[in-house]
């Protein structure tokens, strides 16, 4: 059976070619190509349109740590224009976290601004978000249900409990990287959601410290690692437990190509 990547910085890899040739190798048939800003999202356009195998799905916005006040209107105007190759809107949200962010509340609102506003993109299109949450889970939340996001998905969800029940109460998912491996956040988040409002990535090509001796810059192919950790924290069939991530990320983002079966 195939498999699913639903986050990765494709323009960020070294060798983006290469990468997916691997992939395919390794039965990765779909990608979803995240971008952060105008140059991400448009070179990811580019990879679409060039590669075949694995099929690229394109999720277009700005990220939080990526805002370039003098680009914002021509993304908008780009994700417009592309409307049809697009499948979602992201990576998109914000993070307080930053050590140029956390004591600056200009900085703060203009991320609330530009979140609200590509919120207001994703409904006006007709499209799901991939939201990025680190330490403003609650107000990521209460923002996209206020604005009346249908389709939602909290990527590498870590934080608290209490707000992951509003996230699944309102049928949005969370996606988990392969970091469930031995992230304490990360496991107590995916063990208490149905697998039904789960996805699975590698945000390629994020470097992740396995263990005090082994770690890994992630490809796609290494979506592998995030089922395996999944089924081992949650005790169940890898093949089972594949068929409906493949599931999800096809209702998620819209994709129709019969080979991911």
């Amino acid at each position: 059976m195939s498999i699913i990547d639903t986050h990765v910085h494709l323009d960020h890899l070294p060798d983006p070619e290469t990468a997916l040739k691997e992939a395919r190798e390794a039965g990765v048939e779909a990608i979803v190509a995240v971008g952060v800003d105008l140059a991400a999202n448009q070179k990811n356009l580019e990879f679409k349109k060039g590669i075949n195998l694995p099929v690229v799905y394109l999720a277009c916005g700005i990220h939080p740590g990526n805002i370039k006040s003098q680009e914002v209107e021509e993304c908008f105007d780009f994700i417009r224009r592309n409307r049809g190759e697009i499948a979602a809107i992201g990576e998109i949200g914000m993070d307080f976290w930053y050590k140029w962010v956390k004591k600056d509340e200009a900085k703060k609102d203009e991320q609330r601004v530009v979140f609200r506003r590509q919120l207001e993109l994703a409904k006006e299109l007709g499209l799901p978000v991939v939201i990025h949450s680190r330490g403003t889970w609650g107000e990521c939340f209460e923002t996209a249900k206020k604005i009346g996001i249908s389709k939602a998905v909290f990527h590498w969800y870590s934080g608290p409990l209490d707000v992951l029940d509003k996230i699944l109460g309102a049928g949005y998912l969370i996606s988990a990287a392969p970091s469930l491996a031995v992230s304490p956040q990360s496991r107590e988040a995916v063990a208490h959601a149905p697998i039904e409002q789960v996805l699975i990535e590698t945000d390629s090509p994020v470097f992740f410290q396995i263990s005090s001796e082994e770690g890994f810059t992630a490809t796609p192919k290494e979506v592998w690692r995030t089922l395996r950790a999944y089924c081992e924290l949650k005790k169940t069939d890898e093949q089972k437990s594949l068929s409906v991530f493949n599931q999800n990320a096809k209702e998620f983002f819209g994709m129709k190509y019969s080979n991911l079966n």
